[in-house]
């Protein structure tokens, strides 16, 4: 993936609910280039699957996840990796 000015200026992305999961994932995966087919098979993953989770569908990992982060009072954050 490449990195850009705008990418460092913009900060991380806030993640506080499916739909934002969603967004992030397809954001960074269409700055990379992928299709969902090409990101999918590099994660090892169904494309269906990576479609529901761009869609913003809600599964029950996720139920969980949110819910263990609102317990804990954190949110989660996706930023661009420098490795």
């Amino acid at each position: 993936m490449r990195t850009t000015a705008n990418d460092k200026d913009r900060g991380p992305l806030r993640i506080y609910t499916p739909d934002s999961l969603g967004a992030a994932i397809r954001h960074y995966r269409t700055e990379a280039g992928l299709t969902q087919a090409e990101l999918a098979e590099m994660a090892g993953l169904h494309r269906t699957y990576l479609s529901d989770l761009e869609r913003g569908k809600e599964t029950e990992q996720l139920k969980r996840i949110f819910r263990l982060l609102r317990q804990l009072g954190v949110r989660m954050t996706l930023d661009k990796a420098d490795w």
